[in-house]
């Protein structure tokens, strides 16, 4: 890591701007290239940020062209920077787009390495074992033969070049080059591996573009100093910000799910019958022949622990209903985007403790077994290490008594998770990310609220840093239209969802389709879905039907579609044109305080004393808010009309917030000026 910038501070900053100058190299190369006041400044606070070993906090409007604002003087630092993004789609952009076109332009030479989380790659080894274990559904065959033809000649091991496998993949599990199975330096292919090779390209790149998941899992591995795969690096640029705090929570915690067991299971079975990878002697045997006594133990350890799994994970199953919070009777049928998780107490474990002590002592045995094996191979070893892990991780999860971390119960597909989540990552994400930064640039569309970054620091643990807000270089005057309709009943009422299915429908009409729903809850989202699939004639694509990336394209390349969707949809898609000229929110986009993990923090703050509903919940849902209008205008040319159906924006004091934090566009609270303003050029 360099102590100091090869390029000076007064340097970087002259060179940085004289790139995007009207006579500059970008201008020369792309036709119709306009200065962008709001680039340059930006690109001037990045500079000045890596030259003086800073933090930098950007809030850049839509439009703003924040890529290549911290781009070119990151490359033009000549550090080693780190990007990282909260989409995948932005990551292809600054790879595939971005990265070319500044190699092509500013005329220094860099190099740069795209890295995905390790689920994304082949591991050799696995996929030999799965080979060999002939394990394949009737159903799979198809997507095998792809993948089977693909893993002869690919040099990434990235699952990405095959266009044609399914996100939900059922064997992609059996053979990805996830964490928890890796062999590390004893595994055969270690030399080969794909993950190996994509951490010695990311080691010799300039640039090294990675996402919040691979960011913090990465940091996350680092605590306990295995595994890791992202380089050192100088500066660190993270992009999309606002989705930093949520993703460190998902990483930073302890799980114990159905999923690890049954993978643990699996791979006992797998290495039982697998040949010795030790010394490479030709018709060397493993332990299931060497040792049959002792084999046969190992594989009792492991159904043992199939049952003992079976047995707590149906007694935390049967926790779903009894646990939930008291005082939501009358409430259900509003499922809201968190009912699936319960927030749980030691006492209210207390009687999952016997079958979880059963499963701790099957771990064990297991554990014993292999060690007690002569030649056990590095995959049963492997195994022995995670079964201490998870018998660690169960005795932490079920004394919940860590007052640093909330423990809930999470149901998710078939699996049920038993969790803890720190209640506070803002001194993690200081010491374990930007501390480690000579500099780091947060930039995101939506990080300041109330004209005050106050909020994003406190959650992100930043103290010292440098800051810049630049608005929008859209037009929202001319290019938008704001709908608050009036008379709609209080969204906590059970009057509202039928009420909001009716406004919908009548907003659509006037719209002719081309629009995003985004909802709060999956009820409100299916009662609307019943009232437009039977008044109107516009194809319909609805969350749950189909992964998102096909629903989305889907909306993309049908005339006056209409999409329905929830959490996911409300940041990292764009759909620019004509295709999308409407989004509708049902509600104010309030974290539930239902929610174990809004709800510690709600906890945490009030105990400090805090106005945790003004401090937090308020400032959190409205930058939740502008994400999802930010999905209308995405070009100078987009036009739309922006509809929010919350009353509490005029009936509750905090309203007034929300209001302020609005696009500067026109107002109306009457239905036929939607239609007027979309017929106008």
């Amino acid at each position: 890591m360099s102590e100091v910038p090869v390029v000076s501070a007064s340097g970087l900053t002259g060179a940085t701007d004289a790139s995007l100058a009207s006579d500059g190299p970008l201008a020369r190369v792309l036709t119709g290239f306009e200065p962008r006041p709001g680039q340059r400044e930006m690109a001037a606070a990045v500079a000045e940020a890596l030259g003086r070993a800073s933090v930098l906090l950007v809030e850049a409007g839509t439009g703003t062209g924040k890529t290549l604002a911290y781009l070119i003087p990151a490359i033009l630092s000549r550090q080693r920077v780190l990007v990282s993004t909260g989409t995948k789609n932005l990551q292809e952009q600054i790879f595939y787009k971005d990265l070319p076109l500044l190699q092509h332009t500013l005329g220094v030479r860099f190099t740069a390495t795209y890295m995905k989380g390790r689920a994304n790659y082949l591991c050799r080894h696995r996929f030999e074992q799965f080979l060999a274990e002939g394990a394949l559904l009737p159903d799979d065959r198809v997507h095998f033969a792809l993948v089977e033809e693909w893993a002869a000649h690919t040099e990434t091991g990235d699952r990405a070049e095959i266009d044609e496998l399914p996100d939900d993949l059922a064997f992609w599990s059996d053979i990805a080059a996830t964490p928890e199975q890796c062999l590390g330096t004893s595994c055969p292919h270690y030399q080969d591996c794909f993950v190996t090779q994509m951490r010695q390209r990311a080691a010799e790149s300039d640039i090294v573009i990675v996402n919040h998941h691979l960011l913090c899992a990465d940091a996350a591995l680092r605590q306990h100093a295995v595994g890791e795969v992202i380089p050192a690096c100088d500066v660190a640029i993270i992009d999309e910000a606002h989705q930093l705090e949520e993703v460190a929570t998902q990483h930073f915690g302890v799980s114990v799910s159905t999923y690890r067991l049954e993978e643990i299971v699996q791979d006992g079975r797998r290495a039982l019958v697998a040949p010795k990878q030790t010394d490479g002697q030709a018709g060397a045997v493993g332990p299931a022949r060497a040792d049959a006594s002792r084999r046969d133990r190992v594989a009792r350890a492991v159904e043992e622990i199939d049952a003992a799994a079976r047995h707590f994970f149906g007694a935390l199953d049967r926790k779903r209903s009894s646990a939930r919070e008291p005082g939501r009777k009358g409430d259900g049928s509003r499922r809201s985007l968190f009912d699936d998780r319960v927030r749980v107490t030691s006492e209210a474990l207390a009687d999952v403790r016997e079958p979880a002590r059963e499963l701790a002592g099957r771990l064990a045995t297991l554990t014993t077994a292999i060690d007690d094996l002569r030649e056990a191979h590095e995959d049963l070893r492997a195994i022995a290490r995670r079964a201490t892990d998870l018998r660690e991780q169960l005795a932490f999860l079920l004394e919940a008594g860590d007052q640093n971390f909330v423990y809930f119960l999470e149901w998710r597909g078939r699996g049920v998770f038993l969790r803890a989540a720190p209640v506070d990552v803002s001194h993690i994400i200081r010491e374990l990310l930007l501390d480690r930064m000579r500099a780091t640039v947060l930039t995101s569309a939506t990080l300041a609220v109330d004209n005050s970054f106050e909020y994003v620091r406190s959650r992100l643990g930043i103290r010292e840093a440098m800051e810049l807000r630049l608005p929008s270089e859209f037009d929202y005057a001319t290019q938008a239209t704001l709908y608050l309709p009036r008379g709609l009943p209080d969204p906590r009422s059970a009057a509202f969802a039928a009420r909001a299915g009716e406004e919908v429908v009548e907003i659509l009409k006037r719209t002719e389709g081309r629009a995003f729903v985004l909802f709060t809850s999956y009820a409100t989202m299916r009662e609307v879905r019943a009232r437009v699939a039977a008044a109107l004639p516009y194809p319909l694509f609805v969350q749950g039907t189909a992964p998102r990336s096909r629903l989305v394209e889907q909306f993309r390349s049908t005339p006056n579609a209409v999409l329905l969707g929830t959490a996911s949809f409300w940041q990292g898609v764009d759909v620019v044109g004509e295709a999308l000229s409407c989004v509708v929110i049902d509600k104010l986009p309030f974290a539930s305080p239902s929610d174990p993990v809004t709800a510690a923090r709600i906890d945490a703050l009030k105990e400090r004393g805090e106005d945790a509903f003004g401090s937090y919940q308020v400032p959190m849902a409205i930058l939740t808010l502008l994400q999802g209008l930010g999905r209308l205008i995405r070009s100078r040319t987009d036009r739309g009309v922006l509809a929010i159906l919350d009353p509490r924006l005029h009936t509750m004091g905090y309203g007034r917030r929300f209001l302020q934090a609005l696009p500067a566009a026109p107002v109306t609270r009457t239905l036929d000026d939607i239609a007027r303003f979309l017929s106008t050029e």
